[in-house]
């Protein structure tokens, strides 16, 4: 059988040379200031492109047959700023979630010169992804789809093209908080519309045939009850990692990986940018910047692992360890 280019790249990286510091390519030299961030994923930009698709659908639905054609003046107006003013900032999140860099470690920094310039001291350790030659800082997993690491990844989420890490986690909060409150607005307005219709003539109370209008609000009933009930788990989840600062994958590892945890303010501020104000809600307003990396944050302590990696020698390495290779220094 005929190997692909993909399959022999991961060969090459699976092989124990690749681990080696001496081996690792100098990273890339950055990009010019304000390069996009774009993950070029099939099936991610697919899902992108369904999520604007279904929004503007369900504007489409809200306004050329329910609203328009209303008599009532003001419940189209006040009804339509208002579904289109979460409209726009439902899809304003979903673009920053997407083109937002979440967070994703220098790639090629595992060299042996950056390395020897840590000047690691006894106890202290350094893990290095395998996948992309980058040294792992606390709390950074390796994303398969990003092809990068990034800090604090909480998970791959294929509906905004991205990971959703420290940079970007507000924009993915309020991408589902939005489209969760559509979801709501365009379900009751479906139900006032059908008992008005059913009150008035069919053939009055759209601009469409009877059938096609049935089918339209059907179709948009069923897609705002699903998108509801997912947003609003994904919110809630979101929500509980934030307030509890446990990222998803950490959660999963919890048992293994014990550490200590910042408090939920802390980590609210931190993630909405600040203390409360109406720029928490607001999609074009950032979270609080992350300082640069320092030496401390690419080296870890032996000593904070837990008793499992302590007793690496004598038991299985866990998943993560297959995943990542590490220098440690010790006393000679």
């Amino acid at each position: 059988m005929m190997l692909l280019p993909t399959h022999h790249f991961r060969d090459i990286e699976r092989k124990p040379e690749y681990l080696q510091p001496e081996k690792c390519v100098p990273p890339p030299h950055p990009g010019p200031v304000g390069t996009m961030w774009f993950i070029r994923d099939g099936c991610g930009i697919a899902c992108a492109i369904v999520t604007w698709f279904l929004v503007l659908y369900a504007e489409f639905v809200v306004l050329f047959v329910m609203l328009i054609p209303s008599r009532d003046y003001v419940y189209s107006v006040i009804n339509g700023i208002v579904f289109n003013l979460l409209a726009f900032l439902a899809l304003a999140s979903h673009c920053r979630a997407m083109l937002t860099d979440p967070g994703a470690v220098p790639k090629g920094n595992a060299t042996k010169e950056f390395i020897e310039s840590l000047q690691l001291k006894p106890g202290q350790v350094v893990y290095k992804c395998p996948k992309c030659c980058s040294i792992k800082p606390d709390r950074a997993h390796h994303c398969s789809v990003c092809k990068r690491c990034i800090r604090k990844m909480d998970h791959h989420c294929p509906w905004v093209n991205n990971c959703v890490g420290e940079n970007n986690q507000k924009y993915f909060v309020l991408f589902t908080m939005y489209i969760a409150l559509i979801s709501l607005h365009a379900l009751i307005m479906v139900g006032f519309h059908f008992l008005h219709c059913f009150e008035e003539d069919w053939t009055k109370c759209s601009s469409f045939s009877p059938p096609t209008t049935v089918i339209l609000l059907i179709l948009l009933c069923f897609e705002g009850l699903l998108f509801l009930i997912f947003t609003s788990v994904m919110f809630g989840t979101q929500v509980h990692s934030i307030c509890t600062d446990e990222t998803g994958i950490e959660r999963l590892k919890r048992k293994h990986q014990p550490r200590e945890r910042r408090g939920s303010w802390k980590s609210v501020k931190e993630t909405f940018g600040g203390d409360f104000s109406l720029n928490w809600f607001n999609p074009f307003s950032g979270p609080c910047d992350p300082e640069p990396l320092s030496d401390r944050d690419w080296v870890r302590q032996a000593a904070s692992l837990s008793e499992t990696d302590n007793t690496e020698t004598a038991e299985e390495p866990s998943e993560e360890r297959k995943d990542e290779d590490s220098v440690e220094v010790t006393d000679e």
